[in-house]
């Protein structure tokens, strides 16, 4: 009984220690904060508030932590403690959505960002440069940009791109979930095998303004055709590793190897399908149950909603973790390099988030397991923050020695796809 009451009493000992020893090295990130701005590349906060809010930034409190009170991700209180010193915020909307309708909602986006941003100018200030996000970043604000997530949002419109970047807009993810009229996705079936030419002349413009190429969510062939046509740095706003978890959404190896070469920047994004292979199958068991379902019983909803929660019920949904998140950033890293890799959590984007993630609060957390793996307080500068202004001002470079060439002009015409 006396040898139970030691272990336990030493057992307690450890676990305490541990928490002193987690608390201080999460006080040290909060320190590195302070002068290094965390930037991260997706938040899909204004989408949440239009869908559960009326897209009315005064609907909901964000003065107040709301983790106990909604299904939010994200308020001021819990960007505080995260340290989040730069967000840019996804102007997204649904790939299902008729261009000329996606164009309209992406307008309504930004100004539900805009709006968001004057209704908190005490937290937010709108942010279109590196430089810009240094500043506000110093004088204690949340640098706040916008970044289009889906290139059906332009309509086949060059100029609709140049009248985004006009609003504010400073990254362009070229798909989402489908195939677009010039870029493969990398969860639809190909088209372009990569861009198609008028998809080329999109990664041109983009250049000549200065609006940053995002590579989440396409193709691996379109990953290549873009590197290959940007003469600036390209970033993936919110994507993984795929050699740690096999989702063709998250960059190849093969990518990866090149990113030292093309001067860019992986933000490691959370979503649990993406950083856990057995979350990852789970989501594929189910999607193909459901598609059975579909097959047995066509014309009845309810009954394939009846028999998904059943088949929920009996394979209980796998979690992911923080470690695993860890582990897409080191093999990041490994690969591509500490200057190569940032952090784009996607929060309010998901419905789930990996164990010890759940808010925008977490990034200290994160960080400190990084640096008791032995990241140093310049590699945590350049991840969370060093990196992704390093891209901007790259962009930024490349579209000021192109300010002499006037915007192009082309237009998407019917292209036929390769045979």
């Amino acid at each position: 009984m006396i040898r139970a009451a030691l272990l336990s009493t030493v057992a307690c000992a450890l676990l305490v220690g541990a928490a002193a020893a987690q608390d201080a090295g999460e006080a040290r990130v909060r320190r590195i904060l302070e002068r290094t701005p965390l930037i991260d590349g997706h938040n899909d906060l204004p989408w949440a508030l239009r869908q559960g809010h009326g897209s009315d930034p005064h609907a909901v409190d964000l003065t107040t932590n709301l983790h106990a009170s909604t299904d939010l991700h994200t308020d001021i209180p819990r960007l505080r403690a995260g340290g989040v010193g730069g967000q840019f915020w996804s102007v997204y909307v649904p790939a299902s959505l008729e261009p000329v309708e996606a164009a309209k909602a992406t307008f309504e986006q930004i100004d539900v960002v805009r709006r968001m941003v004057a209704a908190h100018p005490e937290a937010f200030e709108l942010a279109t440069t590196a430089d810009d996000i240094a500043r506000i970043h110093r004088r204690g604000r949340i640098a706040s940009l916008m970044g289009i997530e889906g290139g059906y949002s332009i309509d086949d419109s060059l100029g609709l791109l140049r009248e985004f970047h006009q609003a504010g807009v400073r990254y362009m993810t070229l798909t989402h979930s489908t195939t677009t009229t010039w870029a493969d996705s990398a969860t639809d079936a190909p088209k372009w095998g990569g861009l198609s030419p008028f998809g080329e002349q999109v990664v041109k413009e983009m250049n000549r303004l200065g609006m940053m190429v995002d590579l989440s969510h396409v193709s691996e062939e379109t990953m290549l055709d873009a590197m290959r046509v940007s003469e600036a740095p390209v970033i993936f706003s919110h994507s993984s590793a795929r050699a740690v978890t096999g989702h063709p959404r998250n960059v190849p190896d093969s990518v990866l190897r090149m990113m030292a070469e093309d001067g860019g920047v992986v933000m490691v994004t959370f979503v649990p399908g993406f950083v856990n292979e057995l979350v990852r199958a789970w989501g594929a068991a189910r999607s193909a149950e459901q598609a059975r379902l579909q097959s047995l019983n066509p014309g009845d909803p309810a009954a394939v909603s009846a028999g998904l929660q059943a088949w929920t019920a009996a394979n209980p949904a796998p979690r992911a973790s923080i470690d695993d998140v860890a582990a897409h950033i080191q093999h990041v890293r490994d690969v591509a390099g500490v200057d190569h890799v940032g952090l784009g959590g996607d929060f309010d984007g998901v419905g789930s988030l990996p164990d010890g993630l759940e808010g925008v609060d977490a990034y200290p957390r994160l960080l400190a397991a990084l640096m008791r793996n032995g990241w140093s307080e310049a590699d945590i500068r350049k991840l969370a923050g060093e990196n992704v202004l390093r891209v901007m001002r790259a962009v930024e470079a490349t579209a000021a020695s192109k300010a002499a060439e006037r915007p192009i002009l082309a237009r998407l015409h019917a292209e036929a796809a390769p045979e």
